[in-house]
């Protein structure tokens, strides 16, 4: 018997590279590794690279680093294929295979804007846009805890309480989440000092050290590089000391097509291929075998004002591309999907988001992020979006979903056509499947008089209303005793 796991939904990957680009993408990266080389504004990752074979020179305020062809090599060898992200509850936890087209689908990014939506008597919406808040990352997490398609927490809303400060931010955001979510939670860091506090408190939460390893609760993401070709000082520092713990982490790398990044697809892909090769490199030498994710965000410049675009064609290309880049090395792939340019739910949207949703994951990344309730890129969390997301993800999920009959069923087929056939009313209505959602698709399922975004509102508003499913009282209490810096309003 399999460990459980989030079941997610297995696709047949679209290869949108063949064979012949791939090794083109792969000798691009190498080349601008070994020959244009990366900037490191880390000392100690530059003297590391220099220790393990790179080609290091000392400029002025930075280290210019050459990456040969065998520490790629003897990177990927290390890396593994398969990282586990745990969860509160283990049916909920994740086993990310680079070699298993499975994609689940979370929420992302920090957004400082929550977006509140109600209605007025004649059922116009209104929106008001309010900072981000602890309680507003408690309910996020309530919220997506109650998502069927939600796989997974990325903390979607900055918090920016009063007391709220750079040394406590870290335990704070995690424990906001993780006391009010049972699936895995993952975020950035933001000072490197509270690592060992946020670890402690996933293994107060997992059940100590061990179990912590067995099944990590929570993960991290890190934007080591900088695009173009840039190690970043802090969070390289960052990057490397979540290594050292073994904790697992996404290398993430955002080039803007146009802007940090080629426009053109070969170049775009190359680009941040040869970022990500260069994290897990890093990642390696600190410590082979530690479970890394490949996180490509590659996106389009909007060429009348220069902001990222997410709702643009050549997303999906750039995406897809950096999925069959992963598979080919063997390592998990981190990807976006789900993200609209607009600013408030509507039909602009909700065009944007399927753009993405209905083609990105048909590459088979295992682990697709900004999928649920951002808008205005990813500035704006909107939690009756994400309602309207979840349902949409439902759908496109119904969609992707490999065929699933064999010779078995070839007798049942061949008396169903002969009994229908031998009928006065020659049709199939007898032999309908039960009307579940996991065996056929009903109706759209934000159908009501007000339209789909106050569908949305009012199970919004159900959710909320919910039991929340607060972390054991015995484990709250020994996280109050033994994290510094824990808020009351975190842990009410």
């Amino acid at each position: 018997m399999t460990d459980p796991q989030r079941e997610g939904v297995v696709v047949r990957p679209y290869r949108r590279l063949s064979e012949k680009q791939i090794q083109h993408v792969d000798g691009v990266s190498r080349w601008i590794l070994d020959t244009q080389g990366i900037h490191c504004y880390n000392d100690r990752a530059g003297r590391l690279f220099r220790e393990r074979g790179a080609r290091v020179e000392a400029r002025d305020d930075h280290w210019h680093v050459r990456i040969p062809a065998g520490l790629v090599d003897q990177a990927l060898e290390s890396a593994p294929s398969t990282v586990v992200l745990g969860a509160r509850d283990p049916a909920n936890r994740l086993v990310l295979d680079a070699h298993e087209p499975r994609v689940r689908f979370g929420s992302g990014s920090e957004t400082n804007i929550w977006l509140d939506v109600a209605f007025g008597d004649d059922g116009t919406p209104a929106f008001t846009r309010r900072e981000g808040s602890v309680a507003r990352l408690r309910a996020a997490a309530h919220l997506c805890d109650n998502l069927e398609h939600l796989d997974f927490f990325i903390r979607c809303v900055n918090i920016q309480d009063p007391d709220v400060t750079p040394e406590n931010k870290d335990v704070n955001k995690f424990l906001a989440s993780l006391d009010n979510i049972t699936k895995h939670v993952q975020a950035g860091l933001t000072d490197v000092g509270q690592l060992d506090n946020v670890i402690r408190l996933g293994e107060c939460v997992a059940g100590g050290p061990d179990a912590f390893a067995a099944n990590p609760v929570l993960s991290f993401i890190c934007c080591a590089v900088k695009s173009p070709l840039q190690i970043v000082d802090d969070t390289a520092e960052t990057f490397m000391e979540i290594a050292k713990r073994k904790a697992p982490v996404v290398i993430s790398s955002c080039p803007m097509g146009g802007a940090t990044g080629p426009f053109d697809e070969f170049g775009m892909v190359a680009l941040i291929n040869a970022e990500l090769l260069a994290g897990v490199i890093l990642n390696q030498l600190v410590s082979p075998g530690a479970p890394i994710l490949y996180g490509a965000v590659p996106v389009r410049t909007r060429l009348d004002n220069l902001n990222d675009m997410y709702g643009a064609p050549e997303f999906n290309h750039y995406n897809i591309d950096c999925a069959q880049m992963a598979r080919f090395y063997g390592l998990p792939c981190y990807s976006t999907a789900g993200v609209a340019d607009a600013s408030v739910p509507g039909i602009q949207a909700t065009v944007e988001k399927l753009i993405t949703l209905a083609s990105v994951p048909r590459g088979g990344a295992q682990y697709i992020h900004y999928a649920f309730g951002l808008l205005e890129r990813t500035n704006v969390f909107c939690p009756e979006q994400a309602v309207m997301d979840d349902a949409h993800i439902g759908i496109v999920k119904h969609m992707l979903a490999e065929p699933d009959f064999g010779e078995n069923e070839m007798d049942g087929v061949k008396a169903m056509l002969d009994e229908v056939m031998q009928s006065d009313h020659k049709t199939f209505i007898y032999h309908l499947p039960l009307p579940t959602r996991d065996k056929v698709y009903v109706r759209y399922p934000l159908e009501a008089d007000g339209g789909a975004l106050r569908a949305a509102y009012e199970r919004r508003r159900e959710i909320m209303a919910r039991p929340r499913r607060p972390l054991p009282d015995e484990i709250r209490d020994a996280i109050r005793k033994s994290i510094p810096g824990v808020l009351d309003k975190t842990l009410p």
